[in-house]
């Protein structure tokens, strides 16, 4: 019985004697934090398609999760057809008229032209004689009236040609300008709208968790897919106070993780300008000893992959 209590008080002095063991200078302790990105469509809808599940890695741009889109879709398919309708209208303004329009005007006008030419012809015949007795004043001043009014017809299907060839009024084509301009916007508008309700991945990374299951309805920016990139993974240690000048921004550090074979290399990018813990009197000298600064270091890529959140561990300075 004496050899049993010796032995239990021998395993609690053991166990006390560690627990009151100081680390090794230099060295500090600390733990693996992610900074997560959330996924979320800014507009609500139920999730259709869920495309991946928790733990799975994703590569840039793969597709996440998909809501309903129903309505969006419908949406897009009537702005197209609005702008289809206005790009038409300008088209027809700024064309002019039809070919066979043009051709007709064309025909009509080398008709005047043609009587106009016989007319001419025939006053001037009937002025050469005015001078005789074989015809009388009057009969001139009927072809020269009948010339005149040919004259003017051609004069005026002239006018008419080139206003069939020059198209609409300009205030009618910056009109459809504007409506086209109009029709464009809402039609993009209602792309964007279609493509919100697909979201992918920004960047490689893990899937963390996933927050809803098909079928569920999704409120307008709520979370769906929770991802952690691994350039997102870092080191937070904690240093006292009287250490804290032996760190600088851009420094290097060595972290070493239980069961790691060998440690990995971080580089400070943040140091707190608050304690993490104050005393009472925080500059007496008895006390201002337990004052801790947090510290930031981040990984090379290649190693963060080896890194889980959460993880403790013990920080080196180099």
């Amino acid at each position: 019985m004496k050899l049993f209590w010796k032995t239990i008080l021998s395993v609690l002095a053991v166990a006390l004697l560690a627990g009151c063991a100081k680390k090794s200078p230099g060295t500090f302790q600390g733990y693996i934090e992610g900074e997560y990105v959330y996924l979320a469509a800014p507009l609500g809808g139920a999730l259709t398609n869920l495309a991946v599940a928790r733990g799975d890695s994703v590569k840039t741009g793969q597709l996440l999760f998909t809501l309903e889109r129903e309505a969006e879709a419908a949406a897009l398919a009537q702005a197209d057809q609005n702008l289809a309708q206005a790009q038409a209208q300008l088209a027809d303004l700024t064309k002019g008229s039809r070919p066979s329009e043009i051709a007709a005007l064309t025909a009509q006008l080398e008709r005047a032209q043609a009587s106009l030419k016989l007319a001419t012809i025939q006053f001037t015949r009937r002025e050469q004689l005015s001078g005789s007795d074989a015809i009388s004043k009057e009969e001139v001043d009927q072809m020269r009236s009948q010339r005149d009014e040919s004259q003017a017809q051609v004069d005026q299907l002239t006018a008419d040609l080139e206003t069939a060839r020059l198209g609409g009024r300009a205030d009618a084509i910056h009109a459809a300008q504007a409506a086209v301009e109009a029709e464009t916007a809402a039609r993009d508008k209602a792309k964007w709208s279609f493509d919100q309700k697909q979201q992918f991945a920004p960047t490689n990374a893990v899937v963390h968790d996933t927050l809803y299951r098909a079928g569920e309805w999704v409120a307008a920016g709520n979370p769906v897919v929770v991802l952690l990139p691994p350039g997102n993974l870092k080191v937070r240690f904690f240093v006292p106070q009287e250490n804290l000048p032996q760190i600088k921004i851009g420094q290097t550090i060595s972290v070493h993780c239980d069961g790691a074979a060998q440690p990995f290399t971080a580089t400070v990018n943040y140091i707190s300008t608050q304690a993490e813990y104050t005393p009472p009197v925080i500059y007496s000298r008895e006390t201002r000893a337990n004052l801790v600064f947090m510290i930031e270091a981040v990984f090379a890529p290649a190693d963060a992959v080896n890194l889980r959140p959460g993880q403790p561990v013990d920080v080196r300075l180099n």
